[in-house]
This record gives C-alpha cells, sequence and structure tokens, in this order.
C-alpha cells in the first residue's frame, strides 16, 4: 500500500478512470453510462479542472485504481462525484483519504454545502457517507442510476 499516489487527474485519465467505474458498478449489476450519468468523465478538464471543481485519481504503479470528484453545481454548491474504488482496495482506508481530501478541497474552492447521489445497494458507501456527515436529502433529484440524494454543510 506505500506505492499508492494521490494526485488530481489530467486529461487522459478519463478511459481508466471510466474502466474503474465500470467495473466497480458492475459488481451490483449497475451499467457505465458514458452518454448519461458518465458523461461528466468523458471529459474531465472541461467538467472538472477548469470549472471550479476538481477530480483527483489515486494510482498503484501506472494502473488508476481509485477516483472523487467535485463538481460545480452553483457558487454555494458542489457535488461529490465519481467516489469510486477498485473491490481489492476497499476497506484499507483510501476510502476515508479521498472524502476527507474531497471535503477539504471543497472548502478550499468555496463552497457552502456539498451533495452526492448514491444508490442504495452500495452498501459499503453508505456508512462512510454517514460517518463524515451526509443526511439523506429528498429534495434533491436523483440520476437514472440512483435512488439516494445526501448533503452536508461544510464547515
Amino acid at each position: 500500500m506505500n506505492n499508492l499516489i494521490y494526485r488530481e487527474a489530467q486529461p487522459g485519465d478519463e478511459n481508466q478512470v471510466l474502466k474503474l467505474i465500470e467495473v466497480v458498478l458492475s459488481e451490483y449489476n449497475l451499467n457505465l453510462e458514458p452518454q448519461g450519468a458518465d458523461k461528466d468523465v468523458t471529459n474531465l478538464k472541461s467538467n472538472y479542472l477548469t470549472n471550479n471543481g476538481w477530480f483527483q485519481v489515486v494510482e498503484n504503479g501506472e494502473k488508476i485504481i481509485g477516483s472523487v470528484g467535485i463538481y460545480k453545481i452553483d457558487n454555494n454548491e458542489c457535488e461529490l462525484r465519481k467516489m469510486y474504488l477498485y473491490p481489492e482496495y476497499q476497506g484499507q482506508g483510501i476510502g476515508s483519504t479521498l472524502m476527507r481530501t474531497a471535503l477539504e478541497k471543497a472548502k478550499q474552492l468555496g463552497y457552502k454545502y456539498m451533495t452526492l447521489q448514491t444508490n442504495s445497494i452500495l452498501i459499503k458507501a453508505l456508512p462512510l457517507y454517514k460517518k463524515y456527515g451526509f443526511i439523506n436529502d429528498d429534495s434533491i433529484e436523483t440520476c437514472s442510476r440512483c435512488d439516494i440524494a445526501m448533503k452536508i454543510e461544510l464547515v
């Protein structure tokens, strides 16, 4: 685990991140939607890096094994997106590191609230979100693949 590198994503990482998402979702019989829910990953630069957002990947060697993004909703609110980790790396604290870094980065970017969308079958992710203070918010519309929306006030 000592050879993991956390770095900001760069153009060219899209295919590896899409593959990561596809593999993790397939474990839950969910599908990658490159023209829908996952379209934002097809161009990290325009959707995150130059839009008051941020996207981080975790590498083990040359392979991206995890990701997390902050997507601008408006000047006060951002959305936690694309938090994925290959199954063999789960349960080792990497997800917590990604979450802590994303929350801190969102504050640095000036956001007051962070939302997220998830699916109730992603049973490993839900406790992590709750641990960091996210609460269910039924007023947030969810995408086709998600059935839960959550929100946290960034203080």
